[in-house]
């Protein structure tokens, strides 16, 4: 089945840039939307980007809004997540993650509810880190 595998983290000071890529392999995300959420020690799980399989969708809270971007290509059969002016409290583990579209969950949801979202797939994860 669908597998995916994030990169792109790393160590960066405050107001520093990164972009993540979640790749898929064994099967396309084009029925899939997509999130990406984060986990910290001692945080809840917090959805940080999503996407509806179409990209006609993306919904981003606003701890992130106007910093972070959803982007996706369907010829690669990835996602990206680009993040700018990254500040200490964005330090976290971050996923990507996939849903099957089920006619009923709002993209919204999978981001507000990350918490406690059942997602269907998801990676292993990669580290971002932001301080001085």
């Amino acid at each position: 089945q669908v597998q995916l595998v994030e990169s792109g983290g790393g160590h960066v000071q405050p107001g520093g840039s990164l972009r993540l890529s979640c790749v898929a392999s064994g099967g396309t995300l084009d029925a899939y939307d997509i999130a990406w959420f984060r986990q910290a020690p001692g945080k809840e799980r917090e959805g940080v980007s999503c996407g509806d399989s179409s990209g006609g969708v993306t919904y981003y809270p606003d701890s992130v809004k106007g910093r972070f971007t959803l982007s996706r290509d369907k010829a690669k059969n990835a996602v990206y997540l680009e993040m700018n002016n990254l500040q200490p409290e964005d330090t976290a583990a971050y996923y990507c993650a996939a849903d099957l579209e089920d006619g009923i969950s709002t993209i919204q949801a999978m981001c507000v509810m990350a918490k406690t979202w059942k997602y269907d797939i998801w990676g292993q994860g990669t580290q971002v880190t932001v301080s001085s």
